[in-house]
């Protein structure tokens, strides 16, 4: 029999737990990497980027906690110790994925670009996130599956998404300030549109792949789309005698 102290001690569940598993079971658990027990936030950042790709890739009905417990280096007891459930999980895997991009919007350097400039680097870093992160952008279209349900129990998404207006909104203010953007444009609608383009580069790329016959995803192609959504942004805030001259 194994010895359970020993898998207590390596971090793979406590004993009453481990006096429950059969002899197969606790043989299966020692096999794998030992938990990551003195570094707890490790354990958790392992477990959110494994579970974040099953979400996207099966959604959450089709995600399964055996199968990302199995890819991590913890158990699904340990999983479930750390975020209470399979929903639990999948929100804290959401708002994680919002985490890392509102993180990457804060680190850009844009307070003393002039506002054209700024707002254009805001518009690129949003279009080359998403097309790096996939996995953003399929969590994204599973929570509007779910009509966005998860998404309204968290504090946290709302509170990141808060910051996200406020930057486009001071960039915004100072362009109407120095008399190159017109007046009266929404902040929240502003970004909308910035996120409508970038997000249906990637939701969409396949379908339109196929249907006109062209690789979207192809290195030219994504480098004049990319150019093509700053002009069309930047232009779109722009004043009108500004664009004449």
């Amino acid at each position: 029999m194994y010895d359970l102290v020993s898998l207590v001690n390596a971090g793979f569940g406590d004993m009453d737990d481990l006096q429950q598993m059969s002899d197969a079971e606790k043989r299966q658990t020692a096999r794998r990497p030992a938990a990551r027990s003195q570094d707890p936030d490790g354990t958790r950042r392992n477990i959110l980027e494994i579970a974040s790709e099953e979400f996207a890739l099966n959604g959450l009905s089709g995600a399964r906690v055996d199968e990302i417990a199995a890819r991590t280096r913890s158990s699904k007891r340990m999983i479930y110790y750390y975020f209470g459930d399979k929903e639990g999980l999948y929100l804290s895997a959401l708002e994680n994925a919002y985490r890392r991009v509102r993180e990457g919007e804060a680190a850009l350097d844009i307070e003393g670009r002039p506002p054209a400039e700024a707002l254009g680097r805001l518009v690129e870093f949003t279009f080359d996130h998403h097309h790096q992160h996939e996995e953003f952008i399929r969590m994204v279209m599973i929570e509007n599956i779910h009509k966005g349900q998860y998404l309204d129990r968290s504090e946290m998404i709302r509170g990141l998404n808060a910051t996200a207006i406020d930057r486009i909104a001071e960039v915004y203010a100072r362009g109407v300030a120095e008399g190159v953007f017109r007046d009266g444009m929404d902040p929240v609608e502003l970004h909308w549109q910035v996120s409508a383009l970038c997000f249906f580069n990637v939701s969409n790329r396949a379908t339109f792949s196929k249907i006109f016959g062209r690789d979207f995803g192809a290195p030219e192609q994504l480098e004049r789309l990319r150019r093509n959504t700053v002009e069309t942004i930047v232009r779109y805030v722009t004043r009108a005698e500004r664009l004449a001259g």
